[in-house]
């Protein structure tokens, strides 16, 4: 008889409880697939009174320590979230001969080169295909099937609550508000959205995503960053009048040696396959030097495509694929790749820029002359007529740049928004084509 797998999971939450439903619904695919049972052993919860209907009662307790140090656990799960507890649980895990296997970006963003290092000194493994994108194996795909690549540039739609908060507003003409509480309603996002909508939830997976790519180590603080809470319907409306939508992505493309990473709103061609994902759906664009474009489209959040990464890794740490998987692949070890973080600043981009003017001679040319004296080449002009009766008009002046310097196009920005005739600050974002 073949010794089961046993597990201690950390976090009944939905993820927790798809992970039960997996395992427990399923325990013949998965023995088979595993070539031995999977059994959980404990799942370590901080409100045992709440119902959960896929998890036993009779593996249910409120110690993570007793559950994580319990010599028959092979393998602990971490779904707490946060990177305070759920670090030192690792930490623990690992030290104590356990695998581990986690859904936390957060907590490998921000601490993956310190978990990494433990892992390797104990000679365990970290399995983290669920931290990114859900039930898209992106993860694996990077770290196992590409890997005859050097990836070039990778684009990822990374956060559904944000991806259905603009489709909402493209497609059904919503602000940004009801937006939002529609996601709410519907569950795509959390009672306080922030770091969904401000573009950290996306540039923690961005992290991830360039450390498998390219084996650079960025931090947060490394990740330019720009969220969708100050977007307004009328960029939408003017992207979609030149033929764009508007899409959050998180970016990171090579030139030479260097990697520029960012995380924004980029207009995208209405045609571009990115552009047209709709609702909380997540995707991956890779590019690689022998296979060309790839891209990868699914749910990137939920109770069982969130599991079915999870339950994934944990049948890779069965069989033995993870184990010489993570030997192989050097994550956050500082193993030079060669490549370093390129400054933001001499990137080239084409540009979106909306500013309102006075409706009065003259201001064209002004805006058209900043533009000007920072070699930035103007492709596009949009001004719709003002409303007559108004005597003192304010009118949207939207243009569309040639490539320019994202360090020329900020500065000539900075001028631009000191204009007497520019009665409020410009709006900008790239433009991908």
């Amino acid at each position: 008889m073949v010794e089961p797998l046993q597990l201690a999971m950390l976090g009944g939450g939905t993820v927790g409880g798809g992970v039960a439903k997996i395992l427990l619904g399923h325990a013949d695919r998965i023995t088979s697939r595993a070539g031995r049972p999977v059994q959980l052993r404990h799942v370590v919860v901080r409100d045992p009174a709440k119902t959960r209907p896929s998890i036993p009662k009779e593996i249910i307790s409120t110690d993570w320590k007793a559950a994580v140090h319990d010599p028959q656990v092979h393998v602990v799960v971490e779904l707490m979230g946060g990177t305070t507890t759920a670090k030192m649980a690792v930490m623990e895990a690992l030290a104590a001969g356990k695998h581990v296997v986690t859904a936390n970006k957060a907590l490998l963003a921000e601490h993956g080169a310190e978990i990494f290092e433990h892992a390797r000194r104990h000679e365990r493994v970290v399995a983290f295909e669920a931290s990114v994108a859900g039930g898209i194996p992106i993860i694996g795909a990077l770290s196992q099937s590409l890997t005859a690549n050097q990836v070039t540039a990778l684009q990822g739609i990374l956060n559904g609550t944000s991806n259905f908060i603009l489709t909402s507003m493209a497609d059904k003409g919503m602000s940004y508000a009801d937006a939002l509480k529609e996601a709410q309603r519907l569950g795509y996002a959390e009672a306080d959205p922030t770091l969904d909508v401000d573009g950290s939830d996306a540039a923690h997976k961005l992290a991830i995503l360039v450390q498998l790519a390219f084996g650079v180590t960025a931090t947060l603080g490394d990740i330019e960053r720009q969220g969708i809470d100050g977007l307004s319907a009328m960029d939408l409306r003017f992207a979609q009048e030149l033929g764009y939508t508007v899409k959050l992505l998180a970016e990171a493309w090579l030139e030479g040696k260097e990697v520029a990473l960012h995380v924004a709103p980029v207009l995208l061609r209405h045609t571009d396959m990115l552009a047209q994902v709709r609702g909380a759906f997540n995707a991956i664009q890779i590019k690689g030097d022998a296979v060309g474009e790839v891209l990868f489209q699914g749910p990137g959040a939920g109770e069982l495509p969130t599991a079915s990464s999870v339950v994934g890794d944990i049948i890779d740490i069965a069989v033995g694929r993870a184990q010489r998987t993570f030997a192989a692949s050097k994550l956050w070890s500082g193993s030079p790749q060669g490549f370093v973080l390129r400054p933001s600043q001499g990137v080239k981009s084409r540009f979106y820029l909306r500013v309102l003017v006075a409706d009065k001679p003259g201001v064209l040319a002004d805006v058209a002359r900043v533009l000007a004296d920072e070699q930035i080449s103007i492709a596009t002009v949009i001004q719709h007529e003002a409303q007559e009766e108004h005597a003192e008009a304010v009118v949207p002046l939207v243009i569309m740049t040639h490539y320019a310097e994202t360090g020329r196009f900020r500065s000539a920005l900075d001028k631009l928004n000191k204009l007497p005739g520019v009665v409020s600050p410009g709006v900008s974002y790239s433009v991908d084509d």
